[in-house]
């Protein structure tokens, strides 16, 4: 008889624990820090930069009379993606309101995929940042926080201080049509909407990324 009532005391205990363990509730009540993103609207998004370049960047030949085929290797590095139009897909700002078109963006733009639980996304976010306050009024900075927690999200964001637009993709909709099963992915895009360069190289620093702006959105990054 006692260790019938032992056994019975013991399985409610048992899973009791096992909810500490698994994973987080998400219909529980949102953070503080959910409830006051760090992130700006999007709603400048699809509007052009105050100072756009006066020429395309480098990576555009004056012979080429339109983007190349979709999928085709961006010649630097060999990533397919480069010469194609952003996928035509939408999605919710971190801030809420009317979702964003991507084809509706209007470069040039650097979009940057990220995720909280993504170590090299967390390394590079700050370098995103720099960008996004050096080049304001010139290129858009976006991020999309991709398969995410949105509280784990929101306390990156604010760890790091960002406050560039972001979208949310919690169905990787965005990282599936650019084939890469990898993140950070970081895209660099014209005023056309063309994709002219898909980086999946890892976490990028200052120097790397003000290098690619130059060369494939044909500005200077100041220092």
């Amino acid at each position: 008889m006692n260790r019938r009532m032992a056994a019975a005391l013991l399985a409610p205990l048992l899973a009791v624990a096992g909810c500490t363990t698994g994973e987080p509730d998400r219909d529980a009540a949102p953070s503080a820090a959910a409830e006051n993103s760090p992130f700006a609207d999007c709603a400048a998004l699809t509007a052009a930069p105050s100072a756009p370049p006066a020429s395309p960047g480098p990576s555009v030949r004056p012979s080429e009379t339109g983007a190349a085929p979709a999928g085709s290797p961006d010649p630097a590095t060999g990533t397919p993606g480069a010469g194609r139009d952003l996928p035509d897909l939408s999605f919710a700002c971190f801030t809420g309101g009317t979702e964003v078109s991507l084809r509706a963006v209007r470069g040039p733009a650097v979009i940057n995929l990220w995720a909280s639980w993504c170590a090299p996304c967390r390394k590079e976010l700050p370098a995103f940042q720099r960008l996004h306050e050096r080049m304001a009024g010139q290129v858009h900075v976006i991020g999309v926080n991709t398969r995410d927690d949105r509280p784990r999200a929101v306390s990156i964001g604010a760890d790091f201080g960002v406050t560039f637009p972001t979208l949310v993709d919690t169905d990787q909709r965005l990282q599936r049509a650019l084939a890469p099963n990898v993140l950070p992915i970081t895209l660099l895009v014209d005023g056309q909407g063309r994709v002219r360069h898909q980086d999946v190289s890892g976490a990028i620093d200052d120097a790397r990324l003000a290098d690619l702006v130059r060369r494939h959105l044909g500005l200077d990054v100041p220092a």
